[in-house]
C-alpha cells in the first residue's frame, strides 16, 4: 500500500480519535505529497525512494524547528514540532544505529580506497547514495570525518 493511501487512512483514524497532533502531522505529509505530485515534472505516482526522501525532508524540517524553538525557550512551539516529528517518524524506514552505520561506512572507505580527510568527498558521495533513507546525512558525515581522521 502506498504512503498516500496509508496517510489517508491514518487521517480518518486520527479524526475519529480527535488527535490534533496526529492530524497536524498527517495533513502536512499529505500536503507535501500533493505538492510533489502536482509540481511541474512530477510523476503520477511517487516511488518508494521519493516517499522516503519526502518524509526525511519533513522530519529534518521538524528537527531544525525544534532546535530553534528550544534555543529561544519556546517550549509550547517545540512541543508541537516534537509531536509532529514522532508521527512522521512512524512512516520513515528504520534508521541505522551507530554501530551499523560505522560498519557500513568502514566498508565504503575500504572499497573507495580513502585514507585521509581529503578523501571525504569521495566517501560521502558513495555513502550518501548507499545509505539514503537509512541514516541521517549529518550522522553519516560525522562518522566519515571521525573514521578518516584516524
Amino acid at each position: 500500500m502506498s504512503l498516500e493511501l496509508n496517510i489517508n487512512a491514518a487521517i480518518k483514524t486520527a479524526m475519529l480519535a480527535k488527535s490534533e497532533a496526529d492530524l497536524r502531522a498527517l495533513r502536512a505529509i499529505k500536503a507535501a505529497i500533493l505538492i510533489v505530485k502536482t509540481s511541474e515534472g512530477g510523476g503520477a505516482e511517487l516511488t518508494e525512494a521519493d516517499e522516503s526522501k519526502l518524509l526525511q525532508k519533513l522530519a529534518k524540517q521538524r528537527k531544525d524547528s525544534l532546535d530553534i524553538f528550544r534555543q529561544q525557550n519556546r517550549e509550547d512551539l517545540a512541543k508541537k514540532e516534537e509531536e509532529e516529528l514522532e508521527v512522521i517518524e512512524r512512516y520513515l524506514p528504520k534508521q541505522m544505529d551507530e554501530s551499523e552505520l560505522r560498519t557500513a561506512i568502514t566498508a565504503i572507505i575500504a572499497s573507495t580506497g580513502a585514507s585521509s580527510p581529503a578523501d571525504m568527498g569521495k566517501v560521502m558521495g558513495v555513502a550518501s547514495k548507499q545509505l539514503a533513507g537509512k541514516a541521517d546525512g549529518k550522522a553519516i558525515s560525522a562518522v566519515v570525518k571521525e573514521l578518516l581522521a584516524k
